[in-house]
C-alpha cells in the first residue's frame, strides 16, 4: 500500500458530493483519482471487479464528519473484509491512509508490510488492513517476479518496461508501492 493522496481540486469538494447520494459521482471520481487501483491492495479495478467507497473510519459514516479524505475506492471483499465498527474499535489508534510519513511508517521489505516495532499505529494498519493477506502477499510476490523475467527476457531497464506498458497497457501496472521499492524506480501514473 502506498500513501493516498487527495486532491484540494477534486471534483468530489468543487461539486460538494454527498454519499450516498452522488455515491455514483463519487466512484467514478475515485476511481480516476486512484488509477483504476484499489486504494488498500494496490491491484486493479476492472470493469467486472465489485467497487466499494470504504468509509476508513467506519464510526463517522453517515454523519457530518464523513467526507471526501474519510472515502477509498476498494475491491469490495477487502471492504467486507475491514469489517465493523467493532473491529475498528479493537485496532485504534491507527494511522490514516494519507498521513505524510506513511511509506516511512509503513514499510515495504520484500513483499510484505512491516513497520518500526514501537510503531503501535503503523502496526494496526497493517494488521486492521490485512495488507499481509497471506493470498495477497504471494500475488505481489509472484508478480514482481513475473516483471523480473519479462525485463530479462526483452533486455531492457526497469523505468523503460514499466513506462511503455503502463502505457501500453495500464491495467497490468499496479502493486505500485512494490514496483518502485522492488525496481528502484518511479511509475508516473496519471494522477
Amino acid at each position: 500500500m502506498r500513501k493516498q493522496i487527495k486532491f484540494e481540486d477534486s471534483s468530489i469538494l468543487r461539486n460538494k458530493w454527498q454519499y450516498p447520494n452522488h455515491r455514483t459521482e463519487i466512484q467514478k471520481q475515485l476511481l480516476t483519482e486512484q488509477n483504476n487501483l484499489c486504494a488498500y491492495t494496490e491491484t486493479y479495478l476492472g470493469r467486472t471487479d465489485k467497487k466499494e467507497i470504504e468509509h476508513f473510519d467506519p464510526s463517522i459514516k453517515h454523519t457530518p464528519d464523513d467526507g471526501y479524505n474519510n472515502w477509498f475506492l476498494v475491491k469490495a471483499q477487502w471492504n467486507n473484509e475491514k469489517g465493523s465498527i467493532k473491529r475498528w474499535l479493537e485496532h485504534q489508534n491507527l494511522i490514516h491512509p494519507t498521513d505524510q510519513k506513511f511509506e516511512e511508517r509503513v514499510i515495504y521489505l520484500e513483499g510484505e508490510y512491516i513497520c518500526h516495532p514501537d510503531d503501535i499505529e503503523a502496526d494496526n494498519l497493517i494488521k486492521f488492513l490485512k495488507l499481509n493477506d497471506e493470498e495477497l502477499t504471494i500475488e505481489r510476490k509472484n508478480y514482481i517476479a513475473r516483471r523480473r523475467e519479462s525485463i530479462e527476457k526483452r533486455n531492457t531497464n526497469a523505468q523503460m518496461y514499466f513506462d511503455e506498458l503502463y502505457q501500453k497497457e495500464p491495467n497490468r501496472v499496479y502493486f505500485i508501492r512494490a514496483i518502485e521499492e522492488e525496481f528502484n524506480i518511479k511509475i508516473a501514473l496519471a494522477n
